[in-house]
This record gives structure tokens, C-alpha cells and sequence, in this order.
């Protein structure tokens, strides 16, 4: 046998198949597909622990009065913004109050469609910094429902809210940040 036939028969066995190279990269593909699928449940569970992303509750909580803590004052900031292409108007009626812990208050937002179609509305909230999400309870809010408005047609949406006694003290300003977004096309009016 010749020195070159001996090389190409051990480089043939060195070399895995095609067919198994491909099976592998076929496995790989699927799992990153699964990956990509369960991350957004993981990330939720992830955030619940560790109250970050600042998720707050999205369903009314009944009052809980352990007393106000009138010996401290929190600052509450209102931010709104639009998904792009929302052409709403979308505001509160004060960019901040002053809390007292354990205080119930009500702040109303005003929405306007400016479009010329109907449009359905949903806000989705979120609490900075993010471990003082769990401590700030919405009773009653509008993003807990879709928001329908008719082309021109404005409203004002309340939230009903109050800081838990129990936020830790190096905390003295939250901020409530809604995002609203166009859902019609998912809701199907």
C-alpha cells in the first residue's frame, strides 16, 4: 500500500460522518427553539423571585390597613409612553404626589384616540426600582382592562393605590411607569 492511501484511510476514519453532523446540528437547532420558548416563563419566575423588572400586580388588591406611617413621605412619579404607532394621547394628571405608607390614593390619566379609527388600548405598568414593585398595591386601575376608544374620543382612567407600610426605608421615590399599547388587532373588534 502506498504512503498517500494510508493517510486518506485514517483521515476518513478521524472524520465523523456528514450524516451524524447534521443530526447534531439538527439537535442543536431544536433545543435552542425550545430555549427561546420557555425563556420568557423562566424570566418571569426569575423576576417574581427576585423582584426585579419591577412587575407589579395586575389584578385589584383589597386594602390592607396596617395603619399610615405618617412619619415618612414617599415620592410617587407617573410616567406614560406610547408603543410606537399608538397615535393616542396619553398623560397623567400629576407627573408626582407625596405619600404617606399605607395611604390610599387616587390619580386620574388622561387618553385621547387622535386617530380616525377606533382603537383598543391596553397599559401595562412597571415600578422603579424594581424591589419596590411588591410594595406598591394598585385597588383599582384601568390597566387591569382593555381600554376601547372610539376615533377622537377621550377619557380619563383612574388608579387607586397605596405604598405598603412595610417598603424599606433607603426607598423615598418610586416611579410608576405606563406603556400603552394598540391590541385591537389581537383583541378582533
Amino acid at each position: 500500500m502506498s504512503e498517500g492511501t494510508e493517510q486518506d484511510d485514517s483521515r476518513q476514519q478521524e472524520r465523523p460522518s456528514n450524516s451524524k453532523v447534521i443530526k447534531k446540528l439538527v439537535l442543536v437547532v431544536f433545543a435552542m427553539f425550545g430555549f427561546g420558548f420557555a425563556l420568557v416563563p423562566l424570566y418571569d419566575v426569575f423576576c417574581d423571585i427576585t423582584g426585579l423588572n419591577g412587575k407589579t400586580n395586575d389584578v385589584g388588591v383589597a386594602y390592607a390597613n396596617d395603619g399610615i406611617d405618617t412619619s415618612r413621605t414617599v415620592k410617587v412619579q407617573f410616567i406614560t409612553r406610547m408603543a410606537k404607532g399608538i397615535p393616542w394621547q396619553f398623560e397623567p394628571e400629576s407627573n408626582e404626589i407625596s405619600v404617606h405608607p399605607g395611604e390610599i390614593h387616587f390619580v386620574n390619566f388622561y387618553a385621547k384616540n387622535e386617530s380616525q379609527h377606533d382603537i383598543i388600548g391596553q397599559a401595562v405598568p412597571s415600578v422603579s426600582p424594581g424591589l419596590a414593585a411588591g410594595y406598591f398595591q394598585k385597588i383599582e386601575c384601568f390597566c387591569f382592562t382593555q381600554q376601547p376608544l372610539k376615533a377622537g374620543e377621550a377619557v380619563e382612567m383612574g388608579l387607586q393605590f397605596y405604598v405598603d407600610v412595610d417598603l424599606p426605608a433607603e426607598i423615598n421615590t418610586l416611579t410608576l411607569s405606563y406603556t400603552l399599547y394598540d391590541i385591537t388587532s389581537k383583541v378582533g373588534s
